[in-house]
């Protein structure tokens, strides 16, 4: 018997000990490790053939990952693992570090218990550190640590026991403040989430080299601080990988301290999914029973060319089987389940089994199901949606070379919108454009290159676009809308909504689709004033409509016309048909006709769309323009130009301080003046930078450019350029 058949059949018997399980993600920046790491485990665990030096990539199996050198999408691998004389399941994915992958990792979080943090040993703790983290935790996600490159702090560094200490103390301070201000707010984690060498939950090594130690291996294995750096001193890293295999750390640390289902399911039910508590499938879930009801959550969609779609995510109750027929949520009818199997690296290995509550599956023939549905075989309330933090801020066109590959072209634009939901795809009928919307430039090269070269179709794309967005100032007054027959009334007010009730909105904290009372508690929660929260009628983006009218007749059945308008005019602001944000708006009355034929769409929308424009212009409605933050590594004596790159695209430099031998530069600038700033950094530092930003959200675009900025798109959108007379203050 081949060793991976072999593999697969203890896979295969494990499956039914939900006690030795453990699902586990690996996430980190980008550039610290992870896949590395996963290599190494792979190869401790028998999956692959250890090589000198486990730099493989297995995990990357893209083409356009391997020559990147990055993770692009999230991949899967089951493998085994023996700990304190029991075998366990290990169900591995290894998330992408880049922030434009960032909605992989949180849609992995969703499928996992625990969450293993890589932090680079020279770096720290950076920016995506602190995403990562964030996602895990909101998805009630247990962390551990494990720092990599701990070779460099020897070799590069030349530091000795206590410096190496100090540092590695400093990195676990980082990494624990963010937990603790994380999970400060949370009142269901009532243990310690803190990570800490005592307890076991730290890692120490190099994914390179593939050593690794942790408190209890060094108790076990003899290993001191001293011995690893005069060993890496002494280049002997085949006698340290044999002594203490990093492989061997890493999945002890996972056996040990990572949760099963069995005691995560219980914890994490009422985090993720809003249903009855009391009812059967409640309990069926709590208990990871896999004679319960079925409920499957896909995290991930791919194609395979041979199989096709194939739905990745985890069984939390029941036993999915090929020939099931299964709901997927929002949709009708049902799906027929083709295979069922898991994922051997970038191998999907088809099982003649069921797969039972408790583990991540791989599936085909669920044809209905996008990433982030809830697949079940009976009707039931699905999870809640997956809230990806960061919002698509970058456009480009995508047009087929050839009109004949124009039908093949929509087809795969809709697929990749199934596979990563952060991407947004338009098609404009007037244009005829088809706009692919995505977190930043990399994330779009990425698609258009993958279009081109697994599908075949030549495309050419236009000029990255940034994404503005409309929000209103001060409050307005109030504002009459009137219906094209003038049987028909509406009277608006706008006012801006505070920071924190939009960010309760983003974070799916606050939505139509809870209980009425745990979302006015909610936004209560965020500074929102009691009868307010209690008269919401509908929510739209980051929007917000009050009805506070009194016993006005036909209004109830008029009131889905007055959303549609609402919306209507929220897609399409008044300034140059950029989506709003951060409006609260009111209904205080309406006038409306007896008949119902004259108070139809074609009245009532003009209507309510007129009224939300006008209340927003005198609300001093502004263009807000999409920002990130910046942060830039680079020897001092470049450090000048370096901030000069930032000054120079309207950023605003925030701090500066040494690290190590490097200047760190922080600051924030706009999206669209970062378009093309990987190569002007280059060349201005000679290339020994290094940069990463994240997106920061909005800010108010400076006032001596809204006109001319409002202009271009106008123009661009082929609106005409006279803006409405009432716009006199821009």
């Amino acid at each position: 018997m081949g060793r991976r058949k072999k593999i697969v059949q203890e896979c295969e018997e494990l499956m039914d000990e939900p006690e030795q399980i453990r699902n586990i993600a690996i996430a980190a920046h980008v550039d610290h490790g992870k896949t590395t790491l996963t290599d190494n485990l792979l190869a401790g665990a028998g999956m692959i053939a250890d090589a000198d030096e486990a730099t493989q990539l297995v995990m990357d199996t893209e083409e356009d990952e391997q020559e990147r050198g990055i993770t692009i999408d999230a991949a899967n691998v089951s493998m085994t693992h023996e700990y304190e004389e029991d075998n366990h399941l290990i169900n591995l994915i290894d998330t992408p570090g880049h922030v434009d992958f960032g909605g992989d990792v949180t849609r992995a979080m969703r499928a996992v218990d625990g969450a293993l943090v890589v932090v680079d040993a020279v770096e720290g703790a950076m920016p995506q550190t602190e995403t990562v983290v964030r996602q895990a935790l909101r998805e009630g996600v247990k962390p551990a640590l494990f720092i990599n490159k701990v070779d460099r702090l020897i070799s590069e560094l030349q530091e000795g026991p206590e410096e190496m200490q100090q540092r590695l103390q400093d990195v676990i301070a980082d990494v624990n403040e963010l937990i603790r201000g994380m999970t400060e707010e949370m009142d269901d984690i009532d243990e310690d989430w803190t990570v800490s060498v005592e307890e076991g939950t730290v890692g120490f090594g190099s994914a390179l080299y593939k050593w690794g130690v942790s408190l209890p291996s060094m108790q076990r294995t003899g290993m001191s601080f001293a011995d690893i750096i005069e060993l890496e001193q002494d280049h002997k890293r085949q006698e340290l990988h044999e002594r203490t295999p990093l492989s061997d750390v890493v999945l002890d640390m996972v056996a040990e301290h990572f949760p099963n289902p069995l005691k995560a399911q219980p914890f994490r039910i009422p985090r993720i999914w809003r249903g009855d508590d009391e009812s059967d499938i409640a309990e069926d879930m709590r208990t990871v029973n896999r004679d319960g009801d079925i409920v499957f959550m896909a995290t991930d969609i791919g194609m395979d060319p041979h199989a096709g779609e194939i739905a990745t995510g985890r069984v939390f109750s029941g036993t999915l089987e090929k020939g099931q027929e299964l709901y997927v949520s929002g949709t009708a009818g049902k799906n027929r389940v083709q295979s069922v199997g898991i994922y051997m690296g970038g191998e999907r290995e088809e099982l003649d089994r069921g797969v039972p509550a408790g583990n991540i599956a791989a599936v085909t023939g669920l044809k209905d199901a996008i990433a982030g549905s809830t697949i079940s075989d009976k009707e039931m309330t699905p999870f809640e949606s997956i809230e990806h933090i960061s919002e698509p801020v970058i456009t480009k066109s995508v047009e087929a070379k050839s009109m004949d590959d124009l039908p093949k072209l929509i087809k795969t634009l809709q697929q990749v919108a199934k596979e990563d939901p952060t991407i947004r795809v338009e098609i404009n009928e007037d244009t005829g454009e088809h706009l692919i919307s995505g977190q930043g430039e990399l994330h779009l090269e990425v698609i258009t290159q993958r279009i081109q070269k697994n599908q075949g179709i030549p495309v050419q794309t236009g000029e990255p676009i940034v994404v503005y967005r409309e929000q209103p100032q001060e409050a307005s007054r109030e504002v009459e809308g009137v219906s094209p027959n003038r049987h028909n009334k509406f009277y608006i007010t706008v006012e801006p909504l505070a920071d924190d009730i939009v960010e309760t909105i983003q974070l799916g904290e606050a939505s139509m689709s809870m209980p009425e009372l745990e979302r006015r508690e909610a936004l209560q929660e965020a500074g929102m004033d009691k009868d307010t929260s209690q008269n919401v009628e509908h929510i739209h983006g980051t929007n917000i409509l009050i009805d506070d009218t009194k016993g006005i007749q036909h209004l109830n059945e008029t009131m889905e016309l007055v959303i549609e308008g609402l919306e209507e005019a929220l897609d399409d602001g008044p300034l140059a048909a950029e989506p709003v944000q951060g409006a609260l708006l009111r209904l205080h009355d309406a006038r409306l006709h007896e008949d119902t034929i004259h108070r139809g769409p074609a009245q009532v929308i003009p209507a309510v769309r007129d009224a939300v424009h006008r209340a927003l212009i005198d609300g001093e409605v502004r263009l807000l323009e999409p920002i990130q933050d910046v942060r830039i590594d680079v020897p001092s004596e470049h450090m000048g130009d370096a901030s000069g790159e930032i000054q120079g695209r309207r950023g605003r430099v925030d701090d500066m301080y040494q690290e190590g031998d490097l200047m760190v530069i922080e600051g924030i600038a706009p999206v669209e003046e970062m378009i093309g700033f990987s190569s002007d950094i280059r060349s201005a530092t000679e290339g020994r930078a290094s940069w990463n930003t994240e997106n920061a959200g909005f800010r108010v675009l400076v006032d001596n450019l809204q006109r001319e900025k409002i202009m271009e798109i106008r123009e661009r959108k082929g609106m005409k350029l006279e803006l409405p007379q009432s716009i006199d203050y821009i």
